[in-house]
């Protein structure tokens, strides 16, 4: 494969353009996951070049334009993509350039997509890179480092009337870039925005991940990482991101200006080279993984089985499971085990999960029948190509207080689904039988 041009690979409906440096001889591949909006038709200045010469130094570096970016096909309907969507489409890139596991390196919201990318698809990846980003970017009572919602309207607003102008690019380019004068430094930043992302798009995708939060699915990752951040300002952030990750480790970068490109890449450089140097392309223990867990099971199902006799009912409930079959394969699910009249399966994106749940509860009310469903994401033990652990627990426990055509979801779900055109509502925090604490549970709309 050619190192100087520009490849596509197909992500469902969608065409996802890529390019690949470096001729593999170094022995590591490399996925750069980069800012939400960028274009490989950017001409790149010299301290992006210097980067990309070292990352193709490894091995391999890839690098990709996001569904709806630069170069990729652009977003139909102007609906955002679901998280396992985003997923997707890093996995189709890899497969096309044959790539079997990657060193991820992410900044920006390609930190929050990398980390669940790592802990779902563990075998596809060899380690885990994190420069400059944070799991959620919302301020919350538990986390401090964040925006509050008024400073982020304000952002956005700023972002609606600027993006694409040279006002914008001078407003947000305060620092020149490592080795460029100020004026080529907003020149680039001007053609960054113009090439990347028309102004609707970058705002939606920018709500999208101030919605988001991946704290409490870090746990599952089970890969080395490396957490960097620029300067004692984000150090402490990046000492509570790391510490979220088992066995991370975190370093902070010196400087003070907000990107990589603008101050000293070169100290980055130095600690991905030897963070990746150490990394052994061993295969992957595969005893976790993170995935969303479905359980459904058929309402009022004794008084029905009364009301209709044991043949009928054998005969509905047949009909039934050919519903929710269906259902599975039309949203990738995987069905796990079967009850009586429930159903247990998983899925590796929660929004996918929470569709076929919809799609169960409207197909089988044709039969005259109500199901309830349950949902949660979170890392689950792995034996035999079963699942368990307590995600399941919490899955099966979700669903036990769901009401008659209701889907319920916990909070980590709502966390992960942010900006994917799903509407949920609050229902409260429960005790749930066994599992510690309290639980904050949505119904979706």
């Amino acid at each position: 494969m050619r190192t100087d041009e520009i490849h596509y690979a197909r992500s469902g409906e969608y065409h996802i353009a890529y390019m690949v440096e470096g001729d593999g001889s170094g022995g590591v591949d490399v996925l750069r996951v980069g800012a939400y909006a960028y274009s490989l038709a950017l001409r790149r200045p010299k301290p992006l070049l210097k980067m990309s010469e070292r990352y193709a130094s490894l091995g391999r570096a890839i690098s990709f334009d996001g569904r709806g970016m630069g170069l990729s096909d652009r977003l139909r309907d102007r609906r955002l993509p679901p998280i396992e969507e985003r997923m997707d489409d890093l996995r189709a890139v890899l497969d096309d350039a044959g790539a079997r596991r990657v060193l991820l390196s992410a900044g920006s919201d390609g930190g929050p997509l990398s980390c669940l990318f790592a802990a779902t698809y563990p075998e596809r990846t060899l380690g885990l890179v994190l420069m400059n980003t944070a799991p959620r970017i919302a301020w919350a009572p538990d986390y401090p480092w964040g925006l509050r919602r008024e400073e982020f309207e304000r952002e956005v607003d700023r972002m609606q009337a600027g993006w694409g102008t040279r006002a914008y690019a001078e407003e947000h380019a305060p620092w020149p870039m490592d080795g460029m004068t100020r004026e080529e430094t907003v020149d680039w930043w001007l053609e960054w925005m113009q090439l990347s992302a028309a102004p609707g798009d970058a705002v939606a995708l920018w709500r999208m991940f101030y919605d988001s939060d991946v704290r409490n699915v870090l746990g599952a990752i089970r890969v080395p990482t490396l957490v960097l951040s620029r300067g004692a300002a984000m150090e402490e952030e990046a000492k509570a991101f790391a510490a979220l990750i088992p066995g991370a480790r975190q370093e902070t970068m010196p400087g003070t200006a907000p990107t990589v490109m603008q101050e000293r890449p070169d100290v980055y450089m130095d600690a991905i080279e030897r963070f990746a140097r150490a990394l052994r392309d061993e295969e992957a223990e595969l005893d976790s993984v993170l995935a969303t867990v479905l359980f459904t099971d058929i309402v009022g199902s004794t008084a029905r089985q009364a009301e209709l006799g044991d043949r009928r009912w054998a005969d509905l409930v047949r009909e039934h499971h050919a519903v929710v079959r269906g259902c599975l394969a039309r949203y990738r699910g995987r069905e796990l085990d079967t009850a009586g009249d429930g159903f247990f399966a998983a899925f590796d994106g929660p929004a996918r999960g929470i569709r076929c749940a919809q799609a169960i509860v409207t197909e089988v009310s044709r039969l005259g029948i109500e199901v309830r469903a349950g949902l949660h994401t979170g890392e689950c033990r792995t034996v035999d190509e079963k699942i368990g652990g307590l995600a399941v627990s919490i899955g099966a426990r979700v669903s036990s207080l769901a009401g008659p055509s209701e889907v319920l979801v916990s909070q980590t779900v709502r966390d992960l689904v942010a900006g994917a055109g799903l509407e949920l509502a609050e229902r409260g925090e429960h005790d749930l039988k066994g599992v510690p604490g309290a639980w904050r549970v949505y119904a979706v709309v």
